[in-house]
């Protein structure tokens, strides 16, 4: 195995602001509770929570609103509604209902996230999907509420007042940055592909120097350098303060979370207006469904030592090098695997390295294994976004056989097949010999006495 390999970790930041070592299993706490009844008043089965650490994986994602309690909800009362309908008792359909559009629970105040709310409706028998948007928030909030932990909620209450404290307290430099106005944010060669939207568009404004990753320029270089003015002023205002950062994830620990400082409406702009257009022609496959899941945050590297190869927690991943001076840092790839392959060996003509040039975006999949190059002389700060399809990770649990995206599944195919070929040659070979054999033992006609 490559050395390149050897110590391969997923980076998987699926909470903003904190980073977790293993990638969310979209339908896990789903099958976790398959077989658990729902009452009349809404609680699961038995009140203990799953010994499966299934279940606690897939809710890594959730986000508490209220007193955090365990339990959830705000520590008033609810008002009752007597106009509420009764939910019968009903089980969890044993797989999911992929042809369901899930509704969209991207409110904030929510207590779980979009991504295991709109995961789990698809688990919904027919006749509870008809509900409306809050009856099925309240259904869907009950049944998970059982599978989170103590620590769990501790950590996003800590992440829910560190917002709160930020948001309440610091007051940006540029807000022009806050919310996307197109003119003012791209460049016009960008603007004129996306309004085009079609693969020779995007490609007349890229390059693509290694299968599956693409270079472009994207952003106006103003836009980038307030950006990094930003970041620096939110720096400076918790050095001031005080106030420690949490780090990206548990990679990169210098940087912020782009939506601590009040940026997710922006990122969320971007992921649905501009990034998800250019995938659905690139990377069409994971866009069967929508990116409702994104995770943004900046990075700076000074004179460091780089760091190992790794898979992003991403469907794709946006890399945008925002400038200054600064040698080495490459980006160099290893080769796309699937989960089943993600440890094996790099090959040969999978190395590539890719420089970053300031203003460029590098886009490519968040399985294509990469690391960075150390960062020799200088500072370098990256903006990278990674956008996260719930519809698509649900569907790669069903789906445990060949992926022609990954390197290793195309090599084995063509093993496997190179094998059958030379099985089915040497089956032909002994064929022949066996006919040659049996020609040659057939005793031989006189010809003179047959003439005569």
């Amino acid at each position: 195995m490559s050395s390149d390999t050897q110590d391969m970790s997923t980076d998987s930041d699926e909470t903003v602001g904190v980073g977790d070592s293993q990638p969310p299993e979209n339908a896990a706490a789903a099958t976790e509770i398959q077989d658990m009844t729902v009452d009349i008043d809404e609680t699961v089965g038995d009140s203990q929570p799953p010994e499966n650490a299934a279940a606690a994986t897939e809710i890594q994602d959730m986000t508490v609103d209220g007193d955090e309690t365990v339990g959830g909800g705000d520590s008033q009362p609810p008002e009752k509604n007597a106009a509420a309908p009764e939910i019968p008792e009903f089980r969890l359909n044993l797989t999911p209902d992929i042809e369901h559009l899930s509704d969209t629970y991207d409110d904030p105040q929510l207590e779980f996230s979009s991504l295991v709310l709109s995961s789990l409706e698809k688990y919904l028998p027919a006749n509870l999907l008809t509900l409306n948007r809050d009856e099925k928030v309240k259904l869907l909030s009950k049944i998970l509420r059982k599978y989170i932990s103590r620590d769990e909620l501790s950590r996003k209450k800590r992440l829910r007042n560190y917002r709160a404290k930020i948001i309440s307290n610091y007051e940006p430099r540029w807000r022009g940055l806050y919310d996307i106005h197109p003119t003012f944010y791209f460049l016009r060669d960008f603007r004129e592909a996306i309004r085009e939207h079609t693969e020779e568009g995007y490609r007349r404004i890229m390059s693509e120097p290694f299968p599956g990753v693409f270079v472009f320029q994207m952003f106006r270089p103003d836009v980038l350098e307030r950006l990094i003015q930003e970041v620096d002023h939110f720096k400076d205002w918790a050095k001031e303060s005080k106030f420690q950062i949490m780090p990206p994830n548990n990679i990169n620990s210098h940087g912020i979370v782009l939506a601590d400082i009040g940026m997710d409406t922006m990122l969320q702009q971007l992921v649905e207006g501009f990034i998800f257009p250019i995938c659905r022609v690139l990377f069409n496959d994971v866009c069967i469904g929508k990116f409702n899941s994104h995770h943004g945050f900046v990075v700076e590297y000074g004179m460091d030592a780089g760091f190992d190869i790794h898979m992003d927690d991403s469907e794709v991943t946006v890399n945008v090098c925002l400038g200054e001076q600064f040698e080495g840092g490459e980006t160099y790839f290893r080769g796309v695997r699937c989960v089943k392959h993600v440890n094996t060996e790099t090959l040969p003509e999978e190395m590539f390295e890719c420089p970053h040039i300031a203003g460029q975006v590098m886009l490519h999949r968040g399985r294509h294994r990469n690391g960075s190059r150390a960062t020799t002389m200088g500072y370098r700060a990256n903006m990278i976004l990674w956008c996260r399809s719930s519809f698509y990770r649900e569907q790669q649990n069903y789906d445990k056989g060949y992926f022609d995206w990954c390197g290793q599944c195309v090599k084995e195919d063509k093993d496997n097949e190179s094998t059958f070929v030379k099985c089915y040659t040497r089956i032909l070979d002994a064929k022949r010999k066996e006919m040659i054999s049996l020609e040659s033992s057939k005793p031989k006609v006189d010809e003179t006495q047959h003439n005569t």
